[in-house]
């Protein structure tokens, strides 16, 4: 009698490919052979259920947020006279969101702005380096990830997660030294932070976003006492943020892309 062989034992599933199976992510063919895996597998098929069910409460919870303007509340409407970037709870609302919501808020920027406009309408690079800055720069234990005494691997460390050269621009002729840097999280990846100090303390922070788009120029957005300049230029968005003069972020942006240009 002729046994039928034995079937081929199926490949294993990892972890990465069920959320790409959940976001429908994989091949049809490889669609449909997690499918047959899935239904003589409880546990993972379980895992996949609740990954899914994970997608629905998040979508259900956010996805209003990408059309509703900012509440009034957060744009410090109960305190007229502190920003609302100075509001960290707020911030740190808006970064998890951020991060949550892995890119779907885009950053849209169309046309040049002008130097009156508000970081609240500026949206995007601009308001997420704000909220970047607001939400790290008034820490005092632990401000950065990896300290200036350790440069090399923080350079390191963010150009292998970044997928490109990271530089840490000297400042320090402009009155800025270079304190650390950290990763965040961005719209549609990795984020590099770049925090410097002057000798009264106060901080000046470089955002630099993976921002695929047309090249701009400079421009300039504020809010309260926060100025922010950005640009892009190439693959990345950069933007520099502080509560300093205009006209002393306009040397630095100068000097930083003197310096990035130069590499």
């Amino acid at each position: 009698m002729n046994w039928p062989p034995n079937p081929t034992p199926p490949t294993p599933l990892t972890e990465a490919e069920l959320h790409a199976f959940v976001d429908g992510q994989l091949t049809p063919e490889r669609t449909r052979e997690v499918e047959a895996a899935l239904a003589t597998r409880p546990d993972e098929a379980q895992r996949v259920a609740a990954y899914r069910e994970q997608k629905r409460a998040l979508r259900e919870l956010f996805d209003p947020v990408l059309t509703e303007p900012i509440p009034a509340r957060l744009l410090g409407a109960a305190r007229p006279h502190a920003p609302w970037y100075a509001r960290r709870w707020v911030a740190g609302i808006a970064i998890a969101t951020t991060a949550a919501l892995s890119g779907a808020l885009g950053w849209g920027l169309h046309g040049a702005l002008r130097p009156a406009d508000r970081l609240a309408a500026s949206g995007g690079l601009a308001q997420r380096a704000a909220i970047a800055h607001a939400v790290y720069t008034p820490e005092q234990r632990r401000p950065v990830e990896v300290d200036a005494a350790h440069e090399e691997q923080l350079v390191t460390w963010l150009s292998r997660r970044m997928g490109a050269p990271m530089k840490a621009p000297r400042l320090q002729t402009l009155g800025y030294a270079l304190e650390g840097g950290r990763l965040l999280p961005g719209g549609s990846g990795p984020v590099a932070q770049f925090m410097y100090r002057d000798d009264a303390g106060r901080r000046l922070t470089l955002y630099v976003s993976d921002e695929p788009g047309e090249k701009t120029a400079f421009r300039f957005v504020r809010e309260g006492t926060l100025n922010v300049f950005y640009w892009v230029d190439g693959r990345f968005g950069y933007a520099i943020a502080a509560e300093a003069e205009r006209e002393t972020l306009n040397r630095v942006s100068a000097e930083v892309y003197r310096q990035l240009a130069a590499k």
